[in-house]
């Protein structure tokens, strides 16, 4: 799958979740919500990473941390999709300053290098 497949495959669950949610509660969740449900994510994939790295019990194992990796990859493209960023554009031109970034930061301080703060 290509990131146009995987963001509108993104973006048909998350109507679905918008029907469901109207139907349960009479509302959808705002962009705000949402984004808040991604930070809680977020939380809940650092304890699997957590538990993968033998620093805490976490129940799921593998199957959980691949699970919420994928679920966050799904808050991420609805985001994009939602504050109209063309993933496709930024992702490879932040890739492109970060590894300039990186690559003047570990040349020898003769060639120019800069510190890192």
């Amino acid at each position: 799958m290509d990131l146009e497949q995987l963001t509108a495959r993104a973006m048909r669950v998350h109507a679905l979740y918008d029907e469901l949610n109207l139907r349960q509660r009479e509302r959808s969740w705002t962009r705000e919500e949402f984004m808040l449900g991604f930070v809680g994510d977020v939380g809940d994939l650092a304890k699997l990473v957590m538990a993968e790295e033998g620093a805490r019990d976490m129940p799921g194992g593998r199957a959980a941390l691949q699970h919420e990796l994928a679920d966050c990859l799904w808050s991420v493209l609805v985001l994009a999709k939602l504050y109209d960023v063309d993933l496709s554009v930024e992702y490879p031109r932040t890739l492109d300053e970060l590894e300039a970034a990186i690559t003047r930061q570990l040349r020898p301080s003769g060639e120019g290098a800069e510190v890192a703060p």
